[in-house]
């Protein structure tokens, strides 16, 4: 098998170094070269035709925003960005770019932390190889267009809850689900996306900014509500319990042998357990099986289960992965999902009690 060759992007030297230890601990990734800032990244793209970049976003000369549009429209190529907690705003622009996915730099390299970070890292550039670039520009030009209006609904109580997973690709195909829902849809969603700590908050105030249902990173204690979008905090797992006739968030911290953080199979098998039959799960594109589980409890309460087809999935892996244990009772592109959760939010269910 030919190794993943990476071209590492970072004006400081010591992040560079590091970056470049953490790849070469592993025998199927080469360091095809390193470059200081945007200008010498362009260079050296050209020249060593590397298949990934790890991309810091904050360079003298030119910055990461100024490469990224430079490469996306000369040369696509995968790019995962490198970016400390304080710049999570700018993650989502690099993404919406083009970016394939970021790793959080810690602000202290202490053990823990630098295995994390060594660990997110190595899975991601193996993970990213088949990366589909020209699916993800597809899915960013859709946000730009209105496939279809939205139209007011006759609430009703058939779909009480959405659950939705995604991962690697997963904010632009849930810009393109949230923003296409109208604000009186008749369901709580809940949404695990996994992403690390810091992140998901800015993630959430983006994704309301072009919705008309209310999105908000969840918290302990959140009630589920219909028309309200709660997305589990990165760096842990979301489920849910009643309480005084309400049904409310439960964060937790996750074990350290969790591959998934968060958990899409945690929060589906938890809404599985209270709304049964009137639970919807979608999983969307994604590296991993995370999911699986999940989507195969919701279908055996009687639910309704979408997985993201291969045509439009910037990553096949989470969707694939429900598709081969049979829990996908449709199979759609990013573009019908939306649709197809509005209809079946309206419908009263065949042979299911409403």
């Amino acid at each position: 098998m030919s190794k993943v060759r990476v071209l590492i992007v970072d004006d400081s030297a010591y992040s560079r170094q590091t970056i470049k230890k953490m790849l070469e601990s592993d025998a199927n990734i080469e360091v095809a070269g390193i470059a200081s800032d945007g200008i010498d990244a362009m260079a050296k793209t050209l020249r060593l035709n590397p298949d990934i970049i790890t991309l810091d976003i904050e360079m003298p000369e030119m910055d990461g925003f100024s490469f990224l549009r430079w490469l996306m429209s000369n040369k696509p190529t995968p790019v995962i960005i490198v970016s400390s907690y304080s710049d999570s705003k700018t993650v989502f622009r690099a993404l919406e770019f083009g970016a394939a996915d970021f790793v959080a730099k810690p602000p202290r390299m202490v053990s823990s932390e630098f295995h994390r970070l060594e660990s997110d890292l190595l899975r991601k550039v193996k993970g990213i190889k088949g990366f589909r670039l020209d699916k993800l520009s597809k899915n960013l030009e859709l946000l730009g267009e209105e496939t279809f209006q939205r139209t007011a609904l006759n609430t009703s109580d058939n779909i009480q809850v959405v659950a939705i997973g995604s991962s690697t690709g997963g904010p632009a195909a849930l810009k393109i689900i949230l923003s296409r829902l109208p604000g009186n849809f008749p369901a709580g969603i809940v949404i695990s996306q996994h992403m690390p700590k810091g992140f998901t908050a800015s993630f959430a105030e983006r994704l309301n900014a072009i919705s008309k249902v209310y999105v908000k990173e969840a918290a302990d204690d959140d009630e589920l509500e219909k028309g309200k979008v709660l997305i589990c905090p990165g760096g842990f797992h979301m489920s849910f319990k009643k309480k005084a006739g309400r049904i409310v968030t439960v964060i937790k911290e996750p074990k350290s042998t969790d591959k998934y953080i968060p958990s899409v199979d945690v929060m589906m098998s938890s809404v599985a357990d209270i709304f049964g039959p009137k639970t919807m799960g979608v999983v969307l594109t994604g590296m991993g099986n995370d999911g699986r589980a999940g989507m195969l409890e919701i279908k055996k309460r009687g639910g309704y289960t979408i997985a993201e087809s291969e045509d439009t999935a910037v990553v096949f892996g989470m969707p694939a992965e429900v598709i081969k244990a049979d829990a996908a009772e449709m199979v759609l592109p990013i573009s019908r999902i939306p649709v197809e959760i509005i209809k079946l939010a309206k419908e009263t269910p065949k042979g299911k009690d409403s």
